[in-house]
């Protein structure tokens, strides 16, 4: 595989998952327990939604650890198991990557006010952030992605952390409001720049509310960076139905603006609350025709450059036109050609098709034509038809080819 900091190079559309706690919550876990625990008590469970994303089409997987920081893992008394948590998380991402998938360290918010608008340090932050990716570091992810942040100066010592122990890729997702800026008020335009200056290799957004509003917000957002752009909305704003949550974006709706979120200049798809692994399924399957393949290895992209080039320098003789065929030979030495258009035969018996074109080449015709599907109707092969008149007949065939079925749509 490409590293993950090759892949930003390339021109692919890149899939991440959908949601972990969706999904964890839809397998029994109450929402009144660490969902981070669940990586040390229940790790086949969190194994499996991975499998379920990876399965659905995702090409990256996020770890099991939005909330796995000091102060959020402390209100369940879990603050000295930090490290312990973070490191499996990456680990049972990483078993159901299965050397297929990249795994990205999720990171989120702190769940601290920093400075100015509370008592927390800059510094402070910073190195609580910093606990979190050593840990990440030690289970082996291929990126970072800091994601749902609202202040802008928070998510600056989560880049400085990480900086300060790796220079693996970072994506920085910010979460907006129905107004289309942070809950800080933030504008797009603002944040994004702040995000570009602070060293972030993707900027995107996440969570906070559905596909639609996130595509207003990165159409502004594309016109003041050249960096790459992620998306990973919310399947909607979740709604209260008799004490319940649920998420109103069907796969099928997700899919559809995943599309438009490309077109628009986003390279890096994906779901956040409420999207499950059919909503993946279908963005994976929506996206594919529009993303440019890419080569799963540098050393095949370098031996394909090395042949390419064996090939330029070697001579490769060229055929004459009058030694390739009879017709060719007519053809260059300026004589007149006749062709006839001969249909191939509706069924699997080519005799009264051939049988006609025994009479054309006694009537001197040179060569016939053998078009490829004529009329939309269900016939022979016309290369199978021409291999005929050729072996039967000896007389020279020109084959159309069409290419209207063949191309990556058909």
């Amino acid at each position: 595989m490409l590293t993950f900091r090759e892949l930003i190079e390339t021109e692919h559309v890149t899939v991440f998952d959908g949601a972990m706690g969706t999904q964890l919550y839809a397998k029994g876990v109450y929402i009144n327990r660490s969902y981070d625990e669940l990586n040390l008590t229940h790790p086949d469970l969190v194994r499996a939604v991975h499998e379920e994303y990876v399965r659905a089409g995702a090409e990256v997987i996020e770890t099991n650890t939005f909330t796995a920081t000091a102060h959020k893992l402390q209100q369940y008394g879990l603050e000295s198991r930090l490290r312990e948590i973070n490191e499996t998380a990456a680990r049972l991402a990483r078993e159901a990557a299965g050397g297929s998938c990249y795994v990205a360290g999720a990171v989120g918010p702190l769940g601290l006010r920093i400075e100015p608008y509370g008592p927390t340090s800059f510094d402070e932050a910073k190195e609580l952030f910093k606990q979190q990716a050593e840990a990440l570091l030690e289970g082996g992810v291929d990126l970072f992605v800091l994601e749902t942040f609202s202040d802008v100066s928070e998510v600056r010592q989560a880049i400085r952390a990480v900086r300060e122990l790796s220079d693996l890729p970072i994506i920085a997702q910010v979460t907006i409001s129905l107004d289309g800026n942070t809950s800080f008020g933030t504008t797009p335009e603002v944040f994004t720049a702040r995000l570009d200056e602070w060293g972030a290799d993707i900027i995107g957004l996440n969570c906070g509310v559905g596909p639609v509003t996130v595509l207003t917000a990165v159409e502004k957002m594309r016109l003041v960076t050249t960096r790459k752009l992620s998306a990973q909305p919310n399947a909607g704003l979740p709604r209260d139905v008799q004490g319940r949550q649920f998420y109103m974006c069907s796969p099928e709706y997700m899919a559809k603006y995943a599309k438009r979120l490309i077109q628009a200049g986003v390279k890096f798809i994906g779901g956040c609350c409420g999207t499950t692994p059919a909503h993946i399924k279908l963005i994976s399957d929506a996206v594919r025709p529009l993303s440019p393949r890419h080569t799963g290895s540098t050393g095949k992209l370098a031996g394909a450059a090395a042949r390419v080039e064996e090939i330029k320098e070697e001579e490769i003789p060229v055929t004459p036109l009058e030694e390739r065929s009879n017709w060719g030979r007519r053809l260059a030495r300026g004589e007149f050609v006749t062709t006839v258009e001969v249909l191939p035969p509706k069924g699997w018996d080519a005799t009264k098709t051939l049988e006609s074109i025994k009479l054309l080449k006694e009537a001197g015709v040179n060569a016939v034509n053998i078009p490829d599907g004529p009329r939309a109707q269900t016939r022979m092969s016309a290369q199978a038809t021409a291999v005929l008149v050729e072996r039967e007949i000896g007389l020279e065939s020109v084959l159309h080819y069409c290419c209207r079925d063949r191309n990556l749509l058909g």
